[in-house]
C-alpha cells in the first residue's frame, strides 16, 4: 500500500532517447484508472503525429516522435535501420518511437499501445516482423507471430506440408533464444479479414499442454545431472516441471531468472559454467551433456562437495 507521504515518479522513454524523455509525478488520489507518462523532460520535445506527419488534436491518438538532447545518433553498422528510426522535422532529428499516445486537456501524454508489432517479452524488446521474416525464408507461404498471455511467442504458419521441428531448428540457427516461438501452429490457411489482411482475432488458441509435459516420444530416462539441472531451472524459472528438451527461452523465465539459474549451477554443480556455455546449449539436456565432462576434469576444484555427494547418491538409483 502506498502512503500519501510517498512520492512516485513515472518515467518514460526508449533506449534510443537515452532512457527517459518524459516524466509524471503520480497523484495517488487522482491517477486511479491510469497513470500518464506525463510531459517531456527539459530539452526534449514530444510530437504526436498522424500517418501524414500532421499534428493531432487534443485527445486524438497518434504516433509519438521524440526529439531533443538525448536522441541517439543511430544503430552501429545498421544504416538502413537508422534511416527508418530517425526523421528530420523542423531541422531537428526526431526518433520514431512506434508508441501510440494521446494528450489530455492538461497536456499529459497517455500511452495507448504500439503502432507496429514490436513487443516486450520477459524484459526483451522483440520485433515480431523479424521472426516472421525468418520463418518466411523456409517453405511456408505465410505466417504471423503473436505474444500470448505475456509469457509466450506463438507462431502461426500457413502450410500443407511442413515439419514443425524443422521450423524450430531453422529459428534456433537464425534467431537468439528469446525470439524463438514457444509453439508453432500449422494451419492450411490463415484467417483473412475483409481488407485481405490476417485476422489475428480468429487465430485458434495454442495448446500449452505441450509445453508443460515431457514429450511422450522421449523415453530416455533423466540422468542424475539432468535431474539436478531440472530442479535448478524449476526453482529459478518458477516452473514446476520444465521440459529438459525445451530451449530456456521458451520456459517462461526472464533474463534475471537465467542469471539466477547460472548462479545456482555454479554454486551447486560446476564453477566452469558461464553464460556463454548456457546460451550455446539452450536446454537442460544439451547443457547436461557439455557439463558432464567438466565434472570429471574439474572434480577436485570446480564441483562443490554437496553436489558431488548428490550426484554420487543418485548414481546408485534403479533405472527403469
Amino acid at each position: 500500500m502506498v502512503t500519501r507521504t510517498c512520492r512516485i515518479w513515472n518515467l518514460y522513454g526508449p533506449a534510443e532517447t537515452t532512457i527517459d524523455c518524459a516524466f509524471h509525478l503520480v497523484d495517488i488520489s487522482a491517477d486511479t484508472q491510469s497513470v500518464p507518462i506525463g510531459r517531456a523532460l527539459p530539452r526534449y520535445r514530444c510530437l504526436i503525429l498522424d500517418d501524414f506527419l500532421q499534428a493531432v488534436v487534443i485527445s486524438q491518438e497518434g504516433a509519438l516522435y521524440v526529439g531533443g538532447v538525448g536522441v541517439f545518433a543511430g544503430y552501429l553498422e545498421r544504416e538502413e535501420l537508422t534511416t527508418r528510426a530517425l526523421i528530420v522535422i523542423d531541422d531537428e532529428i526526431f526518433y520514431r518511437t512506434g508508441d501510440l499516445v494521446r494528450m489530455d486537456k492538461n497536456g499529459f501524454l497517455h500511452y495507448q499501445g504500439r503502432k507496429d508489432h514490436q513487443i516486450k517479452l520477459h524484459g526483451q524488446r522483440i520485433e515480431l516482423g523479424e521472426i516472421e521474416q525468418c520463418l518466411l525464408n523456409t517453405l511456408i507461404s505465410a505466417c504471423v507471430v503473436i505474444k500470448w498471455d505475456d509469457d509466450h511467442l506463438v507462431s502461426y504458419v500457413q502450410s500443407t506440408n511442413i515439419d514443425v521441428e524443422e521450423l524450430r531448428k531453422h529459428c534456433q540457427s537464425h534467431l537468439p533464444p528469446h525470439m524463438i516461438p514457444s509453439i508453432f501452429v500449422v494451419l492450411e490457411k490463415l484467417p483473412i479479414n475483409a481488407n485481405g489482411k490476417i485476422d489475428r482475432k480468429l487465430l485458434p488458441a495454442p495448446q500449452f499442454s505441450l509445453l508443460t509435459n515431457i514429450d511422450q516420444t522421449d523415453v530416455i530416462p533423466l540422468t542424475p545431472l539432468e535431474e539436478h539441472l531440472q530442479r535448478i531451472f524449476s526453482e529459478a524459472f518458477h516452473n514446476e516441471s520444465p521440459n529438459v528438451n525445451m530451449p530456456f527461452g521458451q520456459l517462461g523465465g526472464t533474463s534475471l531468472d537465467v542469471i539466477r539459474a547460472l548462479m545456482l549451477i555454479q554454486q551447486e554443480i560446476c564453477t566452469k559454467v558461464d553464460v556463454g556455455l548456457l546460451f550455446a546449449n539452450p536446454s537442460i539436456r544439451q547443457l547436461a551433456r557439455v557439463i558432464e565432462p567438466l565434472l570429471v576434469t574439474y572434480a577436485d576444484s570446480s564441483v562443490t562437495t554437496s553436489a558431488l555427494q548428490l550426484l554420487q547418491e543418485n548414481q546408485d538409483r534403479s533405472m527403469p
